[in-house]
């Protein structure tokens, strides 16, 4: 339970920084050449340039780096397994041998790039959704996919439903902690017992917040189809996006920087 009380992935956080006012379409372009960049590099000190830009993000973005941190709890054991997985079955030259067990040097450093990787790739991604409000994420993409439209692509139906599934992960998060709660007063014990005991235990947990889940969706199509929803057609915006010069400048350094980067990593280094 208090697991739950410490995740901060699909929930924005408001402030006054550059970071939140960029353009929406910005940050999501952005956020993928980020992404892409990550997998691209290969020397260790690119790793610590990765590093640095993560923090100068973060003081752009003025949101407690312990917030950011916070995002990355659901992948630790993501980020463990895959490490082991590379530490104990990549061949090469070994530096410990035990029994059938060996590690080898590639192995420990491929590990540690993939759990970098892993690491960076969820932090990264966590400042799109912790500076971008769930309306601005669902323009942003509509926009993003509106080229694709005359092709039949459903560009307005796949952000809505990428935007409401975002939307639903704090709110399914603290259903779930209200629903422990309910059953811990109740003197269920939900952290006690081996694997198959505490997956027993998480029943009364999973059954009534998959019955909240489905009468959230359908209250939520209600709401919908009584303000007489139809899609993007003729939808009118309060606040449109609007493509500003400090966006084509934040998104040309950003190229700029990663570009350099993996030059430097790829060619000069090498």
């Amino acid at each position: 339970m208090k697991f739950m009380n410490h995740l901060t992935f699909g929930q924005y956080v408001p402030a006054q920084s550059i970071v939140h006012a960029i353009d929406p379409r910005c940050k999501i372009i952005g956020t993928i050449f980020l992404l892409t960049g990550i997998f691209l590099v290969k020397h260790p000190l690119a790793f610590g340039v990765w590093g640095l830009l993560l923090l100068l993000i973060n003081c752009l973005s003025r949101l407690p780096f312990s917030l950011v941190l916070r995002s990355a709890r659901p992948v630790v054991i993501l980020v463990v397994f895959t490490a082991v997985i590379h530490l104990f079955f990549t061949k090469g030259t070994p530096i410990f041998q035990w029994g059938i067990i060996t590690v080898t040097k590639e192995g420990f450093r491929m590990g540690v790039y993939m759990g970098l990787r892993l690491l960076f790739l969820v932090l990264f991604a966590s400042f799109l959704t912790l500076t971008t409000s769930p309306m601005e994420l669902a323009d942003g993409l509509e926009k993003l996919f509106s080229p694709l439209a005359p092709m039949g692509f459903p560009a307005h139906e796949l952000a809505m439903m990428m935007t409401i599934a975002l939307r639903f992960i704090p709110t399914l998060l603290d259903e779930t902690d209200r629903i422990m709660k309910a059953q811990l007063a109740r003197g269920a014990n939900l952290d006690k017992g081996n694997l198959w005991q505490r997956l027993r235990a998480m029943l009364p947990v999973l059954v009534p917040l998959f019955v909240i889940v489905f009468q959230r969706a359908e209250d939520l199509a209600t709401a919908m189809e009584a303000r007489c929803y139809r899609g993007g057609n003729g939808r009118t915006r309060l606040n449109p996006l609007l493509w500003k010069r400090r966006d084509t400048v934040a998104l040309f350094l950003l190229v700029l920087s990663l570009s350099l980067l993996i030059y430097v990593d790829r060619v000069v280094i090498l």
